[in-house]
């Protein structure tokens, strides 16, 4: 009876310190989150410094997102014409290659690729300044790191992250087209003909909704992360390897929930 005691005991405590973790960040986390809503509201965040967050996190993040479109469209137009066999018309292929792309791949694949590129780096950038006290020289100058450090990657998150999705819509569309026809012979008329029968126009809308709510979690958890790492070098890499965690999981979290939601 003592040792099933001491277990239920353990098993309590375990439970409750994993209570009390989740209530801190959840705190923390909405302190963040007031503290960025006035920073804008205020107009105290930098112009530049988001332009220079767009850049790093926008514009040089093309390149990996056009890939991973590219590929995402191919394997999506070649698994989707071996199924094709058979009584279905092969102009179908059209629009399971468009709705695939636009309604899944495009923004989750892009947000995949922002979590690795954007996201790890966020937190460790953070978490090294958190750690070698820079943060709370900030602080000690009068300057609010949420303001100067967190609120101008977190805008840049929102704005970069639906035009990188719909840059990857579009190119993962045309790869699978290019796919249909070499593979199967599909040609590009019939292609987007079965693409635009079935097409929704709120399918874009929903696209772009997606796009706008990872472009806002994803820095966000970063940025949160970086600003609770302790413990040195070795703190880094452990709020590093969380914050990938994180975000990951949120992501698929929202992309579970959004179409019960926004399809229905």
């Amino acid at each position: 009876m003592n040792g099933q005691g001491g277990v239920g005991t353990r098993a309590l405590v375990s439970w409750g310190r994993t209570v009390q973790n989740v209530a801190r960040h959840a705190g923390r986390m909405t302190h963040l989150l007031v503290g960025i809503v006035n920073a804008f509201a205020r107009g105290r965040v930098s112009f530049r410094s988001v332009i220079d967050q767009i850049w790093w996190m926008g514009v040089q993040s093309i390149p990996i997102v056009i890939v991973t479109a590219m590929l995402g469209g191919i394997v999506t137009s070649q698994q989707g014409s071996y199924q094709f066999t058979g009584a279905i018309p092969l102009y179908i292929l059209g629009s399971v290659v468009a709705s695939s792309v636009v309604l899944e791949l495009g923004p989750v694949m892009t947000a995949i690729v922002m979590v690795g590129r954007v996201g790890a780096r966020i937190t460790a950038e953070f978490g090294t300044m958190k750690v070698s006290e820079q943060i709370d020289a900030l602080q000690s100058l009068g300057r609010d790191p949420v303001v100067v450090l967190a609120a101008p990657r977190v805008a840049a998150g929102i704005l970069v992250v639906p035009v990188l999705v719909a840059i990857a819509n579009v190119v993962g569309i045309f790869t699978g087209m290019v796919a249909a026809n070499l593979t199967i012979g599909l040609g590009s008329g019939s292609f987007f003909y079965g693409a635009q029968l079935y097409w929704h126009k709120w399918d874009l809308v929903y696209s772009l909704t997606k796009a706008l709510a990872f472009g806002f979690w994803i820095p966000f958890i970063a940025v949160h992360m970086g600003f609770e790492t302790k413990g040195g070098a070795e703190g880094v890499g452990k709020a590093t390897t969380s914050a990938v965690v994180f975000m990951t999981l949120a992501v698929l979290f929202l992309d579970a929930s959004m179409p019960p939601i926004f399809l229905n």
